[in-house]
């Protein structure tokens, strides 16, 4: 072993131990190795950085994005409400479900790209049904690794056997080659799941409770700044004097004491809700949403003199409306412009599209009418109105900070009219990858420029949904795979592994090279593994005198089965976070896991694939 191997197996092991205690976060980890493997002279800084423009960091990164897009148009809501339609309340019935359809779908795409299409669907099923992430992640990566073990095209590692097998002259593996071993052990791993999950709860847990008491809820507002009973649901009549009227001309801030907050009106076969600019000009049968800033002494007299229709209402201060209609605290800044003038002067639905419905000044909600009422630096002040508004006021915090968005605005459509358009680039990208006319990072990149042109996400969504965390970490460790290769770590393994197997029977061989197998992927990815393991199953078998196609699969297989650590496949890196997980979490989960397929591919490869 020459001296450059020592140093990097070194390395190698403190970045696992530093892993294990979770000291300092895996990232950072991931960042320290990237600047110190370069000074041990085994790689350059170039190589370090090379993973960066790896096709396959590409495609995580573009798959958040459209995983975002769909989030934005409802068809992660959709899905994951079929899932909770489907099993109710149950924890059991929903593991179930969410491994068949993440293992189903990964069979004919990316399982990387699959889990990150799927975290933001399993993330709002776990807030609306109350289960801890950490309950639910750990499944869906499961089954994200298990789906590799389905088709020939659903990850890299089967695809990199099956080229070896062509490459040295035999027949390949066909698209259901693995089909009869996958079926068995993704059975075997749900039923594992329901028992392992018991083993994940009270830190996520805690950590569900504390996220959802950083965000405030609608109701919570409601009460904080005394809304109840402000809230109107008018219909206009025809021949109501406000019919045609702009709202500028009408001042019915200044006239009744009331603010339009939104207007729902017909459009075709659909209804719409419009929002309520100085220009918007009434229509017969418009609905109005009104905030009344003070008391409305008689409502039904107002009506009948108006010609407006009073229309039953909850209660609950447009809470129910969250999906058209969304609230946020607001702070005025040092710079900003609104400094000494009042509600009205400084013109919110002109300038922000907003409305100001309440005001805190320090701890304390104003009561009574706001509309006089000078601005101060510091107030807080809570606005109602269109999420895409209080979205574009995030990315410009010069007049104001948005410090507070309730937790509602995680459930909110942002463009539900671009389903179709999503579902079609989605089976658009996920057919290109299975036909394979382009690269799959191809693929995806032509997915996310269709996503934007549809209006399906846009750029600033499309940046703040890459999970950058993940990310680094998967480019961090990719050094360590090219400095074991240039310093003879990989050859010397390769040595060791022929010597080892050579003089054992077939079974007892196959389970001893699937276990190293897995060992190899605790170091470098699966793919790396698939990738230096593949020559070696072939060279073992023809000096062994067997079927090449045994040891190939078991390969693909134990490529696939890399559970037992947070870096062992990019799909356990993508939860690591959600799921609050450490790196003993993955290894107390993952290691009977590998023993049930470990058991499958010696019971059964032999006898689909005799020796």
């Amino acid at each position: 072993m020459t001296f450059d191997l020592t140093v990097v197996l070194v390395l190698l092991g403190v970045t696992i131990t530093m892993f294990a205690f979770n000291r300092p976060r895996m990232d950072a980890v991931a960042l320290i190795m990237m600047t110190v493997l370069p000074l041990t002279g085994v790689i350059s800084m170039s190589d370090a950085l090379a993973g960066f423009s790896d096709p396959n960091i590409v495609l995580i990164a573009l798959l958040f994005v459209i995983g975002e897009g769909l989030v934005r148009t409802g068809v992660a809501q959709n899905l994951g409400d079929f899932l909770v339609r489907q099993t109710g309340q149950s924890e059991l019935r929903l593991i179930v479900l969410l491994m068949l359809v993440v293992a189903g779908v990964g069979a004919f795409m990316s399982s990387t790209g699959v889990v990150a299409i799927f975290i933001p669907i399993v993330l709002r099923i776990a807030r609306n049904t109350k289960i801890a992430p950490g309950r639910l992640m750990m499944p869906l990566s499961i089954a994200g690794l298990m789906s590799g073990m389905l088709t020939l095209v659903a990850t890299p590692p089967n695809l990199i056997v099956h080229s070896e097998l062509l490459r040295q002259g035999y027949e390949g593996f066909r698209f259901f080659s693995f089909l009869p071993f996958g079926i068995p052990i993704l059975a075997l791993a749900i039923l594992y799941m329901l028992f392992a999950r018991r083993w994940l709860v009270s830190k996520e847990a805690a950590v569900v409770e504390e996220t959802e008491a950083e965000k405030p809820r609608l109701m919570q507002w409601v009460d904080e700044y005394k809304l109840s009973d402000r809230e109107y649901r008018l219909r206009l009549m025809a021949g109501s004097p406000w019919e045609g009227k702009a709202l500028e001309q009408l001042n019915l801030r200044a006239t009744f004491g009331i603010n339009i907050v939104a207007i729902e009106r017909k459009k075709n076969f659909s209804v719409e809700i419009v929002r309520p600019l100085a220009q918007t000009q009434l229509q017969a049968e418009d609905v109005l949403f009104l905030d009344a800033l003070e008391p409305v002494d008689n409502i039904e007299a107002l009506c009948q003199e108006l010609h407006l229709q009073k229309l039953p209402f909850s209660g609950n201060y447009f809470a129910d409306y969250s999906q058209e209609i969304g609230m946020a605290e607001l702070m005025i800044p040092t710079p900003s412009r609104l400094i000494g003038k009042n509600v009205l002067d400084a013109r919110f639905r002109s300038e922000f599209e907003l409305t100001v419905i309440g005001i805190k000044r320090g701890h304390t909600a104003q009561e009574g009418s706001i509309l006089n009422t000078s601005l101060h630096l510091g107030d807080t002040l809570l606005v109602i109105g269109p999420w895409r508004a209080i979205s574009k006021l995030q990315s410009n915090p010069r007049d104001l900070i948005v410090v507070n968005v309730p937790v509602e605005l995680d459930d909110v459509i942002l463009a539900p009219s671009r389903v179709p358009f999503a579902v079609g680039v989605l089976a658009l990208m996920v057919a290109l990858m299975i036909l394979g006319i382009v690269p799959n990072v191809q693929a995806a990149l032509i997915a996310c420029l269709l996503l934007g042109l549809f209006g399906c996400v846009d750029l600033n969504s499309a940046y703040r949904s890459i999970h950058w965390q993940s990310l680094i970490l998967i480019v961090g460790m990719l050094p360590f795979s090219l400095a074991l290769q240039n310093t003879g770590g990989i050859e010397l393994a390769a040595d060791s592994l022929l010597q080892l197997i050579g003089g054992c029977g077939p079974r007892l061989a196959l389970a001893i090279f699937f276990s190293l197998t897995v060992m190899m992927g605790l170091f470098i990815s699966n793919t790396a593994t698939a990738v230096l393991m593949a020559p070696i199953a072939l060279a073992l078998a023809a000096d062994m005198n067997m079927s090449p196609y045994p040891f190939a699969m078991s390969v693909a297989l134990a490529s696939s089965a890399a559970f037992l650590t947070p870096v062992s496949s990019p799909v356990n890196t993508l939860v690591v976070s959600p799921g609050n997980y450490s790196f003993f979490d993955f290894f107390r989960i993952g290691l009977p896991l590998t023993l049930i397929v470990l058991l499958i591919c010696v019971v059964l490869v032999p006898m689909f694939f005799p020796f």
